[in-house]
């Protein structure tokens, strides 16, 4: 099969973790043990995310003020080249020596008067009591909301709508070889009025971002990997119960955090409408399971069953 696995933040740093180059190569290995199970017969792209990662570097920026903070479609190139050697290098050791792993730099089209830029809502960088969060916004000129008991900062998320370099994702892909890119949802950039490219101030959601690299690579299986074994009804609660097998029409009923489990179902159920193929929403350390149909929430066209 050809499958797309996308990442979570988790997979490189647990929430509350130190932003340390240490935890995260710790957690990569991690995350590569289990990629490595599902590569043997398939073709694998690996996505992730980047919130923590591109919030340090905005933060390591302010303490220089000799120049201008660079913007975050330049933090979250620097990000994907980061994250990216780094899952590399772990998959690399686990693997035969002969399979070959590329990093790719993904430049993905957003539209410049998408709403998401009058409501930032995409969460970057380290967590906040609400008193440093407010002073921060106040003094640096941020945006912060809740995340869970915590703040946190938050940028504009415009929607992915195209992927510039998957033409040569897909040729390495036919080359078998393990290909990581859209990482952190893809660099985002806008074409003017006069088709100039360049890049724009946000964080694309990587979910919404992997789903798009999977239907335009036509994956057979979208993997969205995160710190939960699938979707669950009444999270939080003793009534919760998670989703095994379901359709788009059937999550569509329910809603689900934002911030959270909302665009991971969203990104699920756009791959498998668009495509008809499937996507499972699952732990990263169920990643073989997930593959051989036996874990997650698997989001099917037509779902036999719910529970």
């Amino acid at each position: 099969m050809r499958i797309v696995i996308a990442l979570g933040g988790n997979a490189l740093l647990r929430r509350g973790e130190p932003l340390t180059a240490e935890n995260q190569r710790s957690n990569v290995r991690t995350a590569a043990r289990s990629i490595s199970t599902v590569v043997p017969g398939n073709e694998v792209v690996v996505a992730h995310g980047n919130g923590p990662q591109v919030g340090l570097l905005a933060l390591q920026a302010q303490a220089y003020q000799a120049v201008r903070p660079y913007p975050l479609d330049v933090l979250g190139a620097q990000t994907e080249a980061m994250i990216g050697y780094v899952i590399e290098q772990e998959l690399g050791n686990l693997l035969p020596k002969d399979q070959r792993l590329a990093t790719l730099l993904t430049m993905i089209e957003v539209d410049p008067h998408d709403p998401a830029f009058d409501d930032p809502t995409k969460f970057i960088g380290p967590v906040y009591l609400r008193e440093e969060a407010e002073r921060l916004a106040a003094e640096l000129g941020w945006t912060v909301k809740p995340d869970g008991g915590a703040w946190r900062r938050v940028v504009a998320s415009p929607r992915p709508r195209r992927i510039f370099e998957i033409e040569p994702i897909r040729w390495l892909l036919e080359q078998g070889v393990i290909v990581v890119c859209a990482g952190g949802g893809g660099i985002p950039t806008v074409l003017d009025e006069e088709g100039i490219l360049h890049g724009v101030e946000a964080v694309i959601d990587k979910d919404l971002a992997s789903a798009l690299l999977a239907e335009e690579l036509g994956a057979d299986l979208l993997v969205i990997a995160t710190d939960v074994d699938g979707v669950y009804l009444d999270h939080g609660t003793p009534q919760a119960r998670r989703l095994g097998t379901v359709s788009p029409a059937e999550l569509a009923r329910h809603d689900f955090a934002s911030g959270s489990m909302g665009p991971k179902v969203e990104a699920a159920c756009g791959f498998v409408e668009r495509t008809g193929h499937q996507a499972v929403i699952g732990s990263l350390e169920d990643i073989e399971a997930i593959v051989a149909g036996t874990a997650g929430t698997r989001v099917t066209p037509a779902a036999a069953m719910v529970g």
